[in-house]
């Protein structure tokens, strides 16, 4: 038996909650990239993208933004990501490459500085 199973272990994260001080941008950044809507909008103070099994919010906010951490989402492509990232107009901190750690990856900012990183394990 597990310690999961015995103490009520943390299993994964459900969701992660960005604040943003433009909403409709930060719909159609995500959208753009091809994260699935399921609830909000360009108008809503709460949005919610499904992302695999959970979810990334986005919260309307007057308040100034600074620079908090990163949030990596695994990716079947990560050259493909990247693509779709340009082709949409974004603008990726570098080219995709491999890490020492074993991840190919590359970092992108959203319209209010969230640093995301789309990555995939060389070797699985």
């Amino acid at each position: 038996m597990t310690t999961r199973d015995t103490d009520g272990g943390i299993e994964s994260i459900s969701a992660v909650t960005l604040a943003t001080q433009s909403m409709a941008k930060s719909v159609e950044f995500y959208k753009s990239l091809g994260f699935e809507l399921t609830s909000g909008g360009p108008q809503a103070e709460f949005t919610t993208f499904r992302v695999g099994h959970q979810y990334l919010n986005i919260i309307a906010s007057t308040e100034e933004l600074s620079w908090w951490g990163r949030v990596i989402f695994w990716v079947g492509d990560v050259d493909g990501m990247h693509r779709r990232a340009l082709n949409a107009g974004w603008s990726p901190e570098a080219p995709p490459r491999d890490a020492d750690w074993g991840e190919r990856y590359f970092h992108l900012s959203d319209p209010d500085g969230h640093e995301l990183s789309f990555a995939r394990r060389l070797t699985e």
